[in-house]
């Protein structure tokens, strides 16, 4: 066994619980005692976090109204088709940027993360950053980078920028939930869960989750 590696997991666990703290998602009060970190079980090896569509169809620049609108619509969807429909059109909307560059570099931190190249891919999202620190989807986009390379601590602080951004981003909710269900935090997972799906109720997956970890966290006591 290499020298002082047994206490790293206990620290990445700490920097996690401190992140917590910072993201702006209610209702994450904690109030059982602490997990015993050797408890908690390995990342998932398959990894699959909400993301855009690959053909999103052209929207308006009026974002403030024109996202009200689309998520009332998206809770009123009358059928699943329906609701992809203006899901893509929230992500789409998501997805703009008035800098060309900005975009330009999202598509190759797309492109390299598709081939695999983490740190190419990394590089160009902390420019995108940099550059547009108000996108909403530079800060989205690291996070799910930061969570393939089960970066957990990096990932959490990205998803607080987005939640400051954008309460309502599902994608970022639900990549929330699943750090904690990796890390063996099943009450915030379902808690996560549940706002992603209050935002979303058409989320693949996301609702046979809940259903588990309700009966896990909820049906303790029965």
């Amino acid at each position: 066994m290499a020298f002082g590696f047994p206490d790293l997991r206990n620290c990445r666990i700490a920097i996690i619980a401190a992140l917590l703290a910072a993201v702006p998602v209610a209702a994450f009060a904690q109030t059982d005692p602490p997990r015993d970190p050797r408890v908690i079980p390995p990342p998932k090896i398959q990894k699959k976090l909400p993301e855009p569509p690959a053909k999103l169809p052209n929207v308006r620049t009026d974002r403030t109204r024109g996202l009200d609108f689309l998520f009332g619509a998206l809770k009123a969807a009358p059928d699943e088709a329906s609701a992809k429909h203006v899901e893509a059109r929230i992500w789409a909307t998501w997805m703009q940027t008035p800098s060309d560059t900005a975009a330009l570099l999202m598509l190759r931190a797309k492109a390299a993360m598709e081939a695999q190249q983490m740190d190419v891919a990394l590089k160009l999202l902390d420019a995108v950053v940099k550059l547009r620190p108000d996108y909403v989807e530079g800060w989205n986009r690291r996070a799910t980078l930061y969570y393939l390379k089960n970066d957990y601590s990096h990932s959490l602080e990205d998803i607080r920028e987005v939640l400051i951004r954008e309460p309502r981003h599902f994608g970022a909710l639900a990549g929330l939930g699943m750090i904690m269900q990796d890390i063996g935090d099943e009450k915030r997972a379902l808690e996560a869960f549940r706002k992603a799906l209050a935002v979303n109720p058409h989320l693949e997956k996301v609702p046979e989750l809940v259903k588990t970890l309700t009966e896990k966290v909820e049906g303790r006591d029965i």
